[in-house]
């Protein structure tokens, strides 16, 4: 550690503390950034002449046309959070698997994934969900941890499903393709998804008194009358997720261009289920530029510090102490999904995206890691930052809109199987990698060293040029 000084450590050391104490986040990383600075430039440790480079650096984050997806699809998920999609598409499911124990559970899952490959935010997905089925699940009987458990799991599919915020942000900071992280994450969604399902099944048939289906009475008869309903919440989606999505994987549009048409999108959709009003559409600008305020400005914190930390030879020290980790690659896997699983208790996801990500990325390409497998691997894990007792923003987000009578304990003590499930992905995804890259490699691949061009120069004929003819 010594051979890198000790201005790195302390300075990590100096960033945590801050996180832990709760100053804003931000704020925090330029303040150590700039105040470990200028002690590196008193002891000798750091050059001055670095600091010229972060007036570019600033410019280059606010001219960055692929962060401008990021308010995009925010607005989008605002837009389709407010104007009841989520409310038709879960009663109609709802009555479909109805019949069925755990069949509301199952429809919340569903939708859940649904909504998530639409809005690409987990505060939408789980406001939504809960305000919805919870009112329901607690009126036909659910056991209640179960039923604020799969609420809020339901919501964090978002972030590991496309068009996820993470996977834009991961993106950035890995220097890789937006199109490729969107490849690579979706055989983790699908099985993120089948493994609730799984477990849904696993206590409906075990226990099937903790989630009674629906009463008779209560049931819609299963008929092209429902179908319809279904479908009509459905098919629009559908088309929405294809416009987004689709346009993106067949290369006719960048991510910014797709969440501009994502956003255009919503509002039709809004304004087709005639809930299209100036309010609808002033609070999703407002909550748009909130989140896309906070994210520039931690952004511009983040690339303060490292700016300052590489220039003290800190990535150099992060990577002689990761790379000398027993086990090569996947026992630098191990460590760092331990690692971020417990700064997940402390940190969001945009703050490790911009803190921690950029620190590892370069150990992790030493490695030999494949950067996509890599950026996937941390978005699954991330998803269990907003599902951490007590500090998971899901569970605050069910918190706030739960009825008086759900207590706190059942909401964090629901929320522990499905940090299991999360955690069972991030095992699989590390020792079958192909979970992530079969999606990628799927097509032909060409290795461009093995390309040659060779131009016959005897038989190459030069046309004769008369330079003084005018």
């Amino acid at each position: 550690m010594f051979a890198y000084g000790v201005l790195p450590p302390l300075m990590f050391l100096g960033m945590i503390s801050f996180m832990l104490i709760g100053f804003p986040v931000a704020f925090s990383l330029a303040a150590v950034g700039l105040f470990f600075g200028g002690l590196g430039v008193l002891t000798g440790h750091f050059d001055a002449m670095f600091l010229q480079a972060l007036p570019l650096r600033v410019f280059g984050i606010l001219s960055n046309e692929l962060l401008l997806a990021i308010p995009f699809f925010t607005f989008m998920g605002a837009i389709l959070e407010r104007c009841g999609l989520a409310e038709d598409l879960l009663e109609g499911t709802g009555q479909l698997f109805g019949a069925w124990p755990g069949g509301l559970a199952v429809a919340v899952v569903l939708v859940g994934a649904i909504l998530g490959a639409i809005t690409g935010t987990v505060a939408a997905s789980v406001i939504a969900m809960g305000m919805i089925s919870l009112p329901v699940m607690m009126r036909y009987g659910y056991d209640m941890r179960l039923a604020t458990g799969v609420i809020a799991a339901s919501g964090t599919i978002t972030q590991l499903i496309p068009p996820s915020l993470v996977l834009i942000v991961l993106a950035d900071q890995l220097g890789r393709s937006v199109g490729d992280m969107y490849a690579g994450a979706i055989g983790p969604s699908l099985l993120q998804i089948a493994i609730f399902l799984a477990y849904i099944a696993f206590i409906a048939v075990t226990r099937p008194h903790l989630m009674p289906p629906i009463p008779p009475e209560a049931r819609e008869p299963l008929g092209w009358k429902l179908i319809r309903r279904v479908l009509w919440g459905m098919v629009p989606s559908i088309v929405l997720i294809f416009l987004v999505l689709g346009t993106i994987f067949l290369g006719l549009a960048t991510p910014t261009e797709a969440g501009a048409m994502g956003a255009v999108g919503a509002l039709a959709l809004a304004a087709m289920h005639r809930r299209l009003t100036w309010s609808l559409v002033r609070q999703a600008m407002s909550s748009t530029m909130s989140l896309t305020a906070m994210v520039v400005f931690i952004l511009l914190g983040a690339t303060v510090f490292s700016l300052i930390f590489q220039g003290m030879d800190g990535g150099r020290w992060i990577e002689h102490l990761l790379s000398g980790l027993p086990g090569g690659q996947v026992g630098f896997l191990i460590f760092v999904n331990i690692f971020i699983f417990f700064l997940a208790f402390f940190l969001d996801f945009f703050e490790i995206a911009f803190i921690v990500i950029p620190l590892l990325a370069p150990v992790a390409k030493s490695l030999g890691i494949d950067l996509i497998w890599f950026g996937v691997l941390l978005c699954v894990n991330m998803q269990t930052s907003f599902m951490h007792p007590p500090f998971g923003f899901a569970l605050f987000y069910l918190r706030g809109i739960a009825p008086p009578e759900v207590k706190s304990s059942d909401i964090y003590l629901g929320a522990i199987p499905w940090v299991a499930m999360q955690l069972i992905l991030v095992a699989i995804v590390i020792f079958w990698p192909e979970s992530v890259t079969y999606w990628i490699d799927s097509g032909p691949k060409v290795d461009p060293s093995t390309i040659r061009i060779e131009v016959p120069i005897d038989n190459l004929s030069v046309p004769d040029f008369d330079f003084n003819r005018k």
